[in-house]
Parts: structure tokens; C-alpha cells; sequence
């Protein structure tokens, strides 16, 4: 009985090393910033998924889209990314971005910036703040509960849920996100060595009929848009080219929020 009791300790022992929450210090704050937003230049993060009905589980769209980032550092604990994202509902059969359905217009997610703040606060945490929109509706987001380092066999996770609760001009904003980051330290191959799983429950949209919804996509980076699926890049410059590329500095986020 002690053998087992000895050997169910270092099983334990052995599981807790290979997965585990570690506490941010600067190397794990650097390699987070490495790994979402780059060193200075362009990255490209492409995501393909799907959407679904909930709690049916129907297959209502898939999607696919792009998040690019460019990398300003304030200090050695805090960096600022500059960001633009959008993602297109696509025909849940034969992937065609959708432009109408049910009579209605299809209109992608589309966020011409975020302007996203990262804190190494120095005492095993990390937070981030983010804001977005223009004008009157600019909006500014408290950090949350902070985004988790986990090793994982010796990789790298970073995950973010994101509990989105606020007012707009239509009526109260409510929905649930995580994002899970992936560093996979086996490999310098970028759509192998950076990878993202993300989630959001939430409404949908009225002309996917309205109600609750699941978003579910995986994503890959990139570092240069040339890099990105033909058929992407196609869309982006026929319909959306100010998406790209990320916002170009703090002059340009400042026009936007007018």
C-alpha cells in the first residue's frame, strides 16, 4: 500500500509539472506579446469556423476572417496593440460569403480598430484593456479577471475569457468570449508555433434568424498578408481594404474614434 501511495504522489507530481498555471513575469509577459502581437511589424491571425444555433446546435453559417495587429511598446510592462479585425458569414454548404439572406443584407463583424493596452502589473498577473467605437459611443473596457499562462508539456497557453456586459444604443450588450492561445515551442514554423481556439455565446444576428448562438473558429498567424488563404485576400481587397492592414499609429485610431 505505501508503494502505490508513493507512486500516485509522483504521478500527481509528474501531471502537475506538465500542466500548470505559472505566474507572469517578464520572460512569460514577452512571450505573450511576441506570440498575439508581434515586434513591431504587421501580424495576421486567419480563423475559419462555424456558427450555430443554440441550444438546437444547428448549422446556421460558417465563417472566416482575419485579426492583424501592429505592436506599439510603451514600456517593458506595457505594450499597446493596434488592431483591426473583421469576419464574414459564409453559406453553411458551399462557403460563399453571404451578402443576403431571408431579405435581409449580410453584414460582416467588422471593427475598423481596437486599441488594446497589455499590463505586466508585477505581481504574477497580466491585464489588458481594450477600447473601441467613435464618437459618443467610443468604448472603454475594465481588464476583467486578467488572461491565465498555463504550461502545458512544455508549451505555452494563454487564455482570455472575456465576459462582455454594457449598454449600446439598441439595448443592453451581453455575450460571452474565450480565447484560448496556443505557443507550441516544438516548432518555428509560424501557423504551427502560434495557433488560436475561440468561442463566443452570444446573440445572433437577424438575419441568421436572431435568438442565442454559438461562434466556434480556430485560427493561425501569419506575417504578411500575402500569406493568407487567395480567396480571403480576394475579398479583403474587392470589398474591405482597410482591413488589410492593421491601424498604422495612435494618429490614425484618433481619426477613427471622430
Amino acid at each position: 500500500m505505501k508503494n502505490v501511495k508513493i507512486l500516485c504522489f509522483i504521478a500527481f507530481v509528474g501531471q502537475s509539472l506538465a500542466a500548470q498555471n505559472v505566474p507572469y513575469n517578464r520572460e512569460i509577459f514577452d512571450e505573450w506579446v511576441k506570440m498575439r502581437v508581434g515586434t513591431g511589424e504587421p501580424v495576421f491571425w486567419f480563423c475559419f469556423g462555424e456558427v450555430y444555433t443554440y441550444p438546437e446546435g444547428k448549422l446556421v453559417a460558417k465563417m472566416e476572417g482575419t485579426d492583424c495587429a501592429r505592436l506599439l511598446r510603451i514600456t517593458k510592462d506595457s505594450v499597446v496593440q493596434l488592431n483591426r479585425k473583421i469576419f464574414a458569414y459564409e453559406d453553411p454548404i458551399t462557403g460563399e460569403v453571404m451578402e443576403n439572406l431571408n431579405d435581409k443584407k449580410v453584414e460582416p463583424i467588422a471593427y475598423p480598430y481596437q486599441y488594446i493596452t497589455y499590463v505586466n502589473r508585477g505581481d504574477g498577473k497580466m491585464v489588458s484593456y481594450v477600447e473601441q467605437g467613435k464618437g459618443n459611443r467610443v468604448t472603454k473596457m475594465p481588464p476583467g479577471g486578467g488572461i491565465t499562462a498555463r504550461m502545458l508539456n512544455g508549451n505555452m497557453v494563454y487564455s482570455a475569457p472575456v465576459f462582455l456586459n454594457f449598454k449600446t444604443p439598441q439595448g443592453n450588450y451581453e455575450a460571452y468570449e474565450n480565447y484560448d492561445f496556443f505557443v507550441n515551442k516544438q516548432t518555428e514554423k509560424l501557423q504551427d508555433k502560434y495557433q488560436l481556439y475561440w468561442n463566443r455565446y452570444g446573440d445572433l444576428p437577424p438575419f441568421l434568424g436572431g435568438g442565442k448562438g454559438v461562434i466556434q473558429l480556430v485560427c493561425y498567424r501569419v506575417d504578411k498578408f500575402e500569406d493568407l488563404p487567395e480567396k480571403w485576400k480576394t475579398y479583403l481587397k474587392t470589398k474591405y481594404p482597410l482591413w488589410m492592414k492593421p491601424p498604422q499609429d495612435m494618429k490614425e485610431i484618433a481619426e477613427l474614434q471622430k
